[in-house]
């Protein structure tokens, strides 16, 4: 009998993922170091590199020698937008409006940016980016599995 291998995607599926969400923590530190926060978007660009490199390599493993250079495009584009979507511009935007309404309420409210208030917008962003991932995730799926993967040929995407 054969025992079927269960395979880990390491960039989706382990706390690899959390590269991804570099740029969250930089939003959430522009308040107070703001030059965190370039570096922070380009580790996680970094890492949807390294995914979509992955999944471009194991699309030539998979056809044994006979590759379709269109087939392993389309996975890049594919994994590219997704990463692109779900790790860096819309957790990356939705971070930045989190610390800059907590930034603006601190700012309008008797005692401004003194002592831990200053800190404040920096704590709220990152407490939010668990809460983000996983809606953020399936937001992404969803949209590009109804506007974009329909268009793909069949044998290319899941």
């Amino acid at each position: 009998m054969k025992e079927r291998v269960e395979t880990v995607d390491v960039w989706r599926e382990t706390s690899v993922r959390y590269l991804g969400y570099a740029n969250e923590i930089g939003e959430a530190f522009r308040p107070v170091f703001p030059k965190f926060v370039r570096p922070s978007y380009a580790l996680a660009f970094g890492y949807c590199i390294g995914d979509t490199v992955d999944k471009a390599y194991k699309t030539c493993q998979q056809s044994a020698g006979n590759v379709s250079y269109h087939k392993v495009a389309l996975t890049c584009f594919d994994t590219l937008l997704w990463q692109t979507l779900a790790s860096v511009l819309i957790p990356g935007f939705t971070i930045n409006k989190v610390v800059k309404l907590t930034q603006y309420a601190v700012n309008h409210t008797a005692g401004g940016r003194t002592g831990f208030r200053m800190f404040l917008p920096t704590v709220f962003g990152l407490s939010c980016i668990p809460i983000i991932i996983k809606p953020i995730d399936e937001f992404v799926d969803l949209s590009l599995d109804s506007l974009v993967r329909p268009f793909y040929p069949d044998h290319v995407h899941k």
